[in-house]
This record gives C-alpha cells, structure tokens and sequence, in this order.
C-alpha cells in the first residue's frame, strides 16, 4: 500500500533522490516521510515551500487535506524558470 513520489529539480537535489516509495495516506504525512529520508531536512522543507505538489495530476493545493490512495503518484515540482 504505497504511493510513488517523483521530484523533479531542486526537488531531487534536497531529497536526495528522484523518486520515492512511501507508504499511503495522508499528504502531509507522505511529504514529511520524503523529509525524513532527505539527507539535509532543512533543505527540503524549503524547496518544498516554493514547490507545487500534484496528486494523480490534479494540484493539492491542501495538504492536510488531501489524502494519497495506494498506486497513486504525487509530483513535486519546484518553480521552473525559461520557456
């Protein structure tokens, strides 16, 4: 019953990582369980101030609220700058 989590940019870089597996439930609980795994927690609780975070593709704009079911993918997607 897990929940795949991709980050992308400065995301990957402050969590040390471009993907996680983490157990399901709510999305605050899932972002904190990515903290936790990040090699410098400080670092990632500020890039993911400044980052979207998408559900199955549609934007969690609370995180509290929304709850990840199992199989779901949540994205972390810090700004991006060009165009």
């Amino acid at each position: 019953m897990t929940v795949t989590v991709r980050l992308f940019a400065a995301a990957a870089e402050a969590a040390g990582a471009d993907e996680r597996t983490i157990g399901a439930g709510p999305l605050s609980d899932v972002l904190e369980a990515v903290g936790a795994a990040a090699p410098d927690r400080d670092r990632w609780e500020s890039v993911l101030g400044r980052c979207s975070v998408l559900v199955d593709g549609l934007l969690a704009s609370d995180y509290g609220a929304a709850a990840v079911s199992p199989g779901s993918t949540v994205d972390v997607l810090p700004p991006f700058a060009g165009g």
